[in-house]
C-alpha cells in the first residue's frame, strides 16, 4: 500500500480555505478532501500527478480553484466531462462538492487513469466514470453532455471544435485559463463567452464560460 509521511490537512484548515472561495462543505465532504489529498500525496511519489507537494498548497490551487466553479458558473447538477483529468482536477473535486453532477473523467494516461479509478473507489463516489482515451476519439460515450471542462489543456481551438461538434454538442464549456490565454480563447469562433471570472487569490488565473452559438448547430 502506498503511504506518505505528510501531515494530513485539518478540518479547520480545509473549512477556512473553502470559505475564502465562498464554498460551503459538509463534514463528509471535508473527510473526502482529506482522504483524496492523502491518496494524491502517496501516488505522487510514484507517478507525476502534480508538481505541488505541499498539502495546503494542493488544497488552494487544486481543490479550491476547481470547486470555485460551483460558485461562479454555477455547477451543481448535470452531465460533465473533464478533459485531461490528470490528478482529478477539476472533475473529481467538482464531484465531491456537487454530488449531483454525473462526471466523466477523460484521461489517456493509463497510470493516471488508474489513480482516478482508485479515488473514485476509495471515496465511494457514484456517477463518476473514468474513460481511458484521447478526448478526440470520444463522442456518443459521453453524450448528451451539459458541460465540458478542462483545467490544464493547450490547443484550445482543437478542444473547442471537438466540444462544439455534432458528435459531442456540449451545452457549455468551462475553462481554467491563464491571463495570457483568455483573449485568444475569446476570439475563437463558435462560442459566446461570458466575461472572464477572476479566481480568488490569483491575479493570473481565470474561469472562462462559453455557450455554443446557434449558428454552429446543424
Amino acid at each position: 500500500m502506498l503511504t506518505t509521511n505528510a501531515a494530513p490537512l485539518s478540518a479547520d484548515a480545509i473549512n477556512k480555505a473553502l470559505r475564502e472561495f465562498k464554498i460551503d462543505a459538509t463534514s463528509e465532504q471535508i473527510v473526502s478532501i482529506q482522504r483524496y489529498t492523502s491518496l494524491l500525496l502517496a501516488w505522487n511519489e510514484k507517478i507525476n500527478l502534480t508538481a505541488i507537494r505541499d498539502p495546503l498548497e494542493m488544497l488552494y490551487r487544486h481543490f479550491c480553484e476547481s470547486m470555485y466553479a460551483t460558485v461562479a458558473v454555477p455547477l451543481q447538477k448535470g452531465r460533465l466531462a473533464d478533459v485531461g483529468s490528470g490528478g482529478g482536477f477539476p472533475g473529481l473535486a467538482l464531484k465531491i462538492i456537487s454530488p449531483g453532477l454525473q462526471v466523466f473523467l477523460i484521461e489517456s494516461n493509463v497510470k493516471k487513469a488508474t489513480f482516478l479509478a482508485e479515488v473514485v473507489r476509495d471515496l465511494e463516489l457514484t456517477d463518476a466514470r473514468v474513460l481511458v482515451s484521447r478526448y478526440e476519439e470520444l463522442g456518443e460515450e459521453i453524450t448528451p453532455v451539459d458541460f465540458v471542462c478542462s483545467r490544464a489543456l493547450g490547443e484550445f481551438d482543437k478542444f473547442l471544435n471537438w466540444a462544439g461538434s455534432a458528435r459531442v454538442a456540449a451545452g457549455q464549456v468551462v475553462l481554467w485559463a491563464g491571463g495570457r490565454d483568455v483573449e485568444d480563447i475569446k476570439k475563437m469562433h463558435g462560442w459566446s463567452w461570458r466575461e472572464a471570472i477572476g479566481i480568488p487569490h490569483s491575479l493570473q488565473r481565470f474561469l472562462l464560460v462559453g455557450c455554443r452559438e446557434r449558428k454552429t448547430e446543424q
